[in-house]
């Protein structure tokens, strides 16, 4: 009798934790678009999008116009776009023009949603815009392998006063999916961050540069951990990285197109002023990052956020070609 009730314990925990059924369990906790799961079943390209920049990063309505650019540069180059967002607390993967118009014109009201966050957001029935970490996450429980972004967070300055480090960080070292982007900006400190990408075991590689890129300027000072080539050679890292199964992450780093470079020098002056007056003004923390991006934006007239649509859709004409796709 206790032979048989121990059994049948294990076996109720064997089929708790297959990994099967609960990655059917997770997939029913969200909306995949109807493209998005055709694309998904039949192993065409799906590319992840965030939801923070239509939200936070730009006013309605040119997020809402931002965004169906972007979409339909990576329509353009043969793949599938997924927008991720948490509408009425339904995590979505892929919107449609609705809930793209919806998200943009809510702008700031939407909860800014990392990865510790979404099972508040879903809980309350809240509306959220992923962030970096919460778009990895969302990407990774429907099998989608490549998420293109404008930049990632990273070690802040001054850290090792504030332990201020983006999540967005630990996301990619457990997340074995491939982010491409312009880099890291700035106003954080790449050298830490670089080395604590090295730490999670996040391959970084600049892309056809021997520099990691600053976001908005081509060169931030410091050598590249690995260079890549072409998108084929990108495409060979990610089979290779699913292959192997490793779980960490991958970060291709794209320079700014030089002929986008003159914008870019204007806004790192900005950045590197906009720094010294925080230090004097002694805005640390939490507003530290708020108070520089608002006072670049004033500085460059602007500027900033252009150059930020640019980045977004340069990266994507860039990293999708028929010849990687076979991999993705």
């Amino acid at each position: 009798m206790a032979s048989s009730s121990a059994h049948s314990r294990i076996s109720n925990l064997q089929n708790h934790l297959s990994p099967l059924e609960a990655n059917n369990k997770l997939r029913s906790l969200v909306k995949i678009s109807p493209q998005v799961s055709e694309a998904l079943s039949n192993g065409r390209a799906v590319v992840a999008l965030e939801s923070t920049i239509i939200s936070h990063g730009m006013p309605y309505p040119q997020n809402l116009q931002t965004a169906k650019e972007v979409e339909s540069i990576v329509r353009e180059n043969g793949a599938v776009p997924a927008t991720i967002a948490i509408l009425n607390g339904v995590p979505c993967i892929g919107l449609s023009e609705e809930e793209l118009e919806r998200l943009a014109s809510l702008g700031k009201s939407v909860q800014k949603t990392a990865g510790r966050d979404i099972a508040h957001v879903v809980a309350t029935r809240g509306n959220g815009a992923t962030t970096v970490s919460a778009t990895l996450f969302f990407a990774s429980m429907v099998g989608i392998q490549v998420f293109v972004t404008g930049g990632i967070g990273g070690v802040h300055r001054h850290a090792n006063h504030t332990m201020d480090i983006s999540s967005d960080l630990t996301a990619l070292g457990r997340t074995p999916i491939a982010v491409i982007s312009a880099g890291v900006k700035s106003i954080l400190d790449i050298p830490k961050t670089l080395e604590y990408l090295e730490t999670q075991e996040v391959y970084v590689a600049a892309y056809k540069s021997d520099e990691f890129p600053a976001f908005f300027t081509e060169k931030s000072g410091c050598k590249a951990p690995s260079r890549v080539n072409s998108p084929e050679e990108c495409a060979r890292v990610i089979d290779a990285n699913i292959k192997l199964n490793r779980q960490a992450g991958i970060l291709f780093a794209v320079p700014i197109p030089k002929q986008h470079s003159a914008a870019g020098n204007l806004i790192e002056s900005a950045t590197q002023r906009a720094l010294t007056e925080a230090r004097e003004k002694n805005v640390t923390g939490n507003a530290e990052t708020p108070f520089l991006l608002a006072r670049v934006n004033e500085l460059t007239g602007g500027t900033s956020l252009a150059a930020s649509i640019l980045s977004l859709e340069v990266l994507l004409i860039i990293n999708i070609s028929p010849n990687s796709k076979s991999f993705l």
